[in-house]
């Protein structure tokens, strides 16, 4: 039998036809053995013919021309690839063109131009040439040996509230994915106002009719290129992941609904954030409305005009001012998220899906008030008013000790990413389907020496300190008392080391194998367990009041919380009745 099934697998030279061929050689020693023996050979004759394995080399030929990378630390590399047109000229506010085809060999060693964008988090370096609205690249980490390997693939989107960021930034590198047998990808998309800017003229003269979504648009390209060329790298283009954090996650959650890319992916991370309650798209008419309104106000006459103004002029004028709401096009997006969700329409997929424990601070609503309870509520009941009591009980937030615990800081993170976080879960996992929800508690550890008089920031990256922390630090050093907004980012992606503003420590890097062991194996097999790590169990229709999660940290474990839930069935309650 042992003989027989791997002649047959080595006929086919393909991994996936050995799981068939394990369930038909089951009839050896039956009578229809001649007819089994018959079709797997049958297979394993075409399966030789048409999908023979080729070596991943440093020269990759893609569907465009041919790739030449490079190797390090046992990892290829493909950097700046071209997956549409530069979005320039004629082609600024315009949904993405395919590639134009190459010929010879273009050289894939250093990453493409970084999209246009300001200054505007401390946490942001980038490893592109320059900033250009000539930013459509994405990059590629593999440590495939042969096409047949058929690797799972994770593509990361980043985050950056839609005003900036880089598929080139250190923390998404691919590198240490790569090495866990998962491909790496990441790619850019238009930030700002070259990513999310809608006009009449612009929607009348699209062929959807519509415009605003363009640099989720560009996800789409970066994932149907992927798509059409990660074999060649010794990807499976039917294993295609997609993962963000923050403004990536948001787009995450669009691209599970949008007919554009729904069908494209296998797998779903979320990290802090949804395009869900409250979250709400706009219609076609409003965005471009708002686009009137918004060069009028800097004395721009026309669209016309607009478009001959050169990039960092533009930015200049039109600088990003935070999160772009998408638009209901009716191409990338014909109904809301929710709407997608309710109807159980998005991607029909395994979730992975979390948040941090410090997203928010009861701080950022008293503005410098004292952290007392009634402080606290007057000081929310302009969000919630007359549900402000209902909502803080089922918070159990009933002291003033409560204010700054983890009660109080539950309460500030969910308005900003927690509560859409979790209602994308909830939404999925009624679905019928998979989901693998976490919390994030590791703290970062504090600012390295080296970096001077700074301190982290509360959403990410680092800040100067201010007299009052640089006098307390004198009598207590000290640490977050939580993960604040992206800091899960370099221990989910193993790139810890890429960041030097911290002294990261053994617990540091252990928290980090796991987290990464975690993300391989999801997009291995849409499941997060492995050996040697604390057991995941998913959310299911059966455990939704009392769902499970994984809480990240020092020591991780799986918990559940039937009074967190009750606190976001409230806090529900409250944004469905402002629908």
């Amino acid at each position: 039998m042992q003989i027989f099934r791997i002649f047959l697998c080595r006929l086919a030279e393909s991994p996936y036809l050995c799981g068939e061929i394990d369930i038909l050689s089951q009839l050896y020693m039956t009578k229809k053995f001649r007819t089994a023996m018959l079709a797997i050979a049958s297979l394993a004759i075409l399966s030789a013919c048409t999908e023979k394995a080729t070596e991943v080399t440093l020269q990759v030929k893609t569907q465009y021309g041919i790739l030449e990378g490079f190797e390090e630390d046992g990892v290829k590399k493909f950097l700046g690839i071209p997956f549409a047109q530069a979005p320039v000229g004629d082609l600024r506010w315009k949904a993405p063109q395919p590639a134009i085809p190459w010929e010879g060999i273009r050289e894939a060693k250093q990453f493409g131009n970084d999209p246009m964008q300001p200054d505007i988090f401390g946490d942001m370096n980038f490893r592109g040439p320059d900033r250009s609205e000539d930013c459509l690249y994405l990059n590629v980490w593999t440590t495939a040996k042969t096409t047949a390997d058929a690797l799972p693939v994770l593509i990361y989107f980043n985050g950056g509230g839609l005003m900036a960021g880089s598929g080139s930034e250190p923390r998404y590198d691919g590198s240490a994915i790569a090495k866990e047998g998962v491909i790496g990808v990441t790619a850019n998309y238009r930030e700002g106002v070259f990513g999310f800017f809608s006009h009449p003229e612009l929607t009348k003269a699209s062929d959807y009719k519509g415009s605003g979504n363009f640099g989720f648009l560009d996800q789409v390209e970066a994932i149907e290129w992927v798509k059409e060329n990660i074999s060649a790298f010794g990807g499976d283009p039917n294993r295609i992941n997609i993962v963000g954090e923050s403004a990536g996650s948001f787009s995450v959650s669009l691209l599970m609904c949008s007919p554009l890319s729904k069908n494209l992916i296998a797998g779903a991370l979320l990290s802090s954030g949804a395009e869900v309650l409250p979250y709400q798209p706009v219609t076609q008419a409003d965005a471009d409305a708002a686009g009137v309104k918004l060069l009028e106000a800097v004395g721009i006459d026309s669209l016309g005009e607009a478009m001959n103004i050169d990039a960092d002029s533009l930015q200049a004028i039109l600088p990003p001012k935070g999160m772009a709401n998408v638009v209901l096009d009716g191409y990338f997006m014909k109904e809301s998220a929710d709407a997608v969700f309710e109807k159980g329409q998005q991607a029909q997929v395994p979730m992975l899906a979390g948040w941090n424990s410090l997203e928010g601070h009861p701080s950022q609503v008293l503005q410098g008030q004292a952290p007392t309870l009634q402080n606290y509520k007057n000081a929310m009941k302009a969000t919630f008013g007359s549900m402000t009591d209902e909502i803080f009980a089922a918070y159990g937030i009933t002291t003033d000790e409560d204010v700054l615990s983890q009660k109080g800081l539950d309460l500030a993170s969910d308005l900003f990413t927690g509560f859409p976080t979790w209602k994308a879960c909830d939404y999925h996992a009624k679905s019928g389907l998979p989901v693998y929800r976490y919390h994030y508690m590791h703290p970062r550890p504090k600012v390295s020496a080296k970096m001077g008089d700074k301190t982290g920031a509360l959403a990410g990256g680092v800040r100067e300190k201010t007299e009052e922390e640089k006098e307390a630090e004198a009598q207590q050093p000290a640490i977050a008392p939580g993960a604040v907004h992206s800091a899960d980012i370099e221990y989910a992606m193993g790139t810890l080391d890429t960041n030097v503003y911290y002294e990261w420590q053994d617990e540091d890097y252990a928290i980090s194998k796991l987290f990464l062991s975690y993300y391989a194996n999801f997009c291995k097999k849409g499941n997060p367990n492995g050996k040697g790590l604390p057991k995941w169990n998913p959310i299911t229709k059966s455990n939704l009041n009392k769902a499970p999660y994984m809480k990240i940290d020092v020591e991780s474990a799986e918990v559940s919380s039937p009074e967190k839930e009750n606190a976001y069935r409230t806090l529900e309650k409250f944004y469905k009745s402002k629908k």
